[in-house]
Formats: C-alpha cells, structure tokens, sequence
C-alpha cells in the first residue's frame, strides 16, 4: 500500500513538473510574440516607441501622424504575420502528430503545392487577384487534401502511404505550375513568381478578417482535438482500445490543419518551412510534455515575426518574407533528414 502511494504522488509530481514547464514556456512564447508584434511596428523609415504603438493600436493616445503609420500601415502587414505564423504553426504540429512524422509538413505533402497551382493559374490564365486569388489557393488546397485522403485511402489512411502520395502529388503539380509560368506573359510572371515566394504584406483587409475568423475558431478546436492527435500518436488500435475512433479523429484533424493552411496561404503565398520547424521547437522547449498545440502556433508566429523583421529591416534590400523562411528552413530540414535516418524513425 505505501509503495502504491509513493507511486501514485511520484506521478503527481512529474504530471505537475510537466504543467508547470508547458504554462512557463507558453507564456514566454506569448510574451515573446508580443513584444516582436510591437517591434515590427516600431521600426521603419520613420521609428516609433514601443509606448506610440501601443497607444495607437489601442487607442489611447491621439496623434493622426503616428495612427496613420501604425494602424493604415504597420499593422496590417504586422497582424498578418502574426496570424499566418500561428495558423501554420498549428498546422504543422497537427499533421506531424497525425501522421507520426517530423518531416510530415503542408509544404511537402501537396496542400500549399495545391493551393499555389489553383493561384498561379487564376492569375496567369484567368487576370484574377485580390480576393479572387484567395479564394482560388483555399479550393485549391482543400481539393488537393481530398484529392490525397481518397488515394491514400486502404481501409484507413496511413500516415506514411499518405505522405509518398502527397510528395508525388506536390511534385505534379509544381511542374504544372511551371508550365503555367512558361507560357505566361512577362508582367503576370512576375505577378505570379511574387505571389509563390511568399510575404506578409501582401495580404489585402478581406484575406486578413478571413484567416483571422478562421484563426478564432479553429485554433480552439485544435486545442479541444489534442487529445485524439496524442491518441493516434499509438496506432489506430490502441486508440480504438482507449475508445477513439482513429479514422474519424484523424479525419477532422487533417481537415483542420488544411483549412488553416489554405487561409494562411490565402494571405500570404505559400511561405515554406515554418510549419515544419514550429513544432519540433515547440517540442524541444516542452520537454516530456510535448504536442503543445498552442506552443507550436506561438513558435511560428515568433518565426515568420522575425523573418519579416530580416526581410525588411536587416537585409541591404528588402525581400519577400519566404526568402528568409527558406534560407533558414532549407538546412534544418537537411539537419532533420540526417538525423532521422540515423534514429530509424519516421518511415
């Protein structure tokens, strides 16, 4: 009996060491996301204090020159990649737990391939933009998603069948997309090649409150399907045995994860690389308890907040915010590939 008890409060403890790290790390990143929203509108050609920006966002001071540069124009790029950092974050966590695979990633398995080969083709064929090309990337990302559950379904959808298939699927379609490039006329090129290597500033005030709505409720019920995303982490029969049913969880999980993806996309092209490291970060800094979904939403949005911040303000010439997200992203994966094979894990 008293070995069950020291048991029982050993537990206690570790269930409690565990809490108190997720609360501590999530704040910090939080703080942290704040404080590089704050600094992305504080610097520019024209500087600002961290008590100016504050003051116009909320409203408590009352100066037309310093709202004019913060609300009409250092808010919206900096609210955008807040927003597109956390919707990939999450995003790339969910689909990595789902599928049980760190290289598992919107950017790799298809979904971003998808809505980019909708956009390029709305713009190049067809004269679309604005609205018009968000609205194309979000259909091309959840006909692409569909597209792959149905090939990739065997009486279940595996995770690793499900990422070959949608390697192959994005491999398809970027030489579709070339073709479109080939055949386009100089300016709708360049249009195009702008919108594929994606930037925060170039989302418009409709794209922005769509992925902000989708952020409010989907984020939440991320959080309300965590528990299926660890289940699921044990083989669909385990999670049948604790009472989960695998292919309906799974399914809902990957249908959250491409729906934040296509608004994200929607927003701000396809930026690579952040919902592939966001959660293996996240992960990192969590310790025993990972699978922190809001985590790895902050780890992204503390990401693509800093890449902006390089692209535009230490760079010698300002660039596309994926530029940055590339260069730094292209080497971890080859970090992650290396590593993942030596540990024999993730197919």
């Amino acid at each position: 009996m008293t070995q069950l008890m020291t048991a029982h409060h050993a537990v206690r403890m570790v269930r409690r060491r565990r809490s108190v790290r997720a609360v501590v790390v999530t704040s910090t990143l939080a703080v942290l996301a704040v404080a590089l929203f704050v600094l992305t509108m504080m610097v520019g050609s024209f500087r600002l204090t961290a008590a100016e920006v504050v003051g116009s966002v909320l409203g408590i001071t009352d100066d037309p020159g310093v709202d004019f540069i913060v609300l009409d124009l250092r808010l919206p790029t900096a609210t955008t990649a807040l927003a597109v950092g956390l919707a990939l974050g999450a995003a790339g966590t969910i689909f990595q737990h789902v599928l049980r695979n760190p290289l598992a990633s919107p950017d790799f398995v298809g979904v971003s391939s998808g809505a980019s080969l909708a956009a390029v083709s709305g713009i190049i064929v067809f004269g679309v933009n604005g609205l018009g090309i968000a609205g194309l990337a979000l259909g091309g990302a959840t006909a692409t998603a569909l597209l792959m559950y149905v090939l990739a379904w065997r009486d279940g959808v595996s995770g690793y069948r499900y990422i070959l298939i949608g390697i192959g699927v994005a491999a398809f379609f970027e030489g579709l997309i070339g073709y479109f490039l080939t055949r386009a006329q100089l300016f709708e090129a360049r249009q195009a090649m702008h919108w594929l290597t994606g930037s925060v500033g170039q989302a418009g005030p409709a794209e922005l409150r769509l992925l902000l709505g989708c952020l409010v409720v989907l984020l939440p019920l991320a959080m309300l399907l965590q528990r299926q995303s660890r289940v699921l982490e044990l083989g669909d029969d385990a999670a049948r045995g604790l009472g989960v049913r695998a292919e309906a969880s799974r399914a809902a999980l990957l249908a959250t994860t491409v729906i934040l993806v296509a608004f994200a996309v929607a927003a701000a092209g396809p930026i690579v690389f952040v919902a592939l490291v966001a959660g293996p970060i996240a992960n990192r800094l969590l310790g025993p308890a990972t699978g922190g979904i809001v985590a790895a939403a902050l780890v992204g949005a503390t990401l693509l907040l800093s890449a902006d911040l390089i692209a535009e303000h230490v760079l010698p010439t300002p660039l596309p915010t994926g530029v940055v997200t590339g260069a730094v992203g292209a080497p971890y994966l080859l970090w992650l590939l290396a590593t993942t094979n030596r540990q024999g894990v993730g197919g």
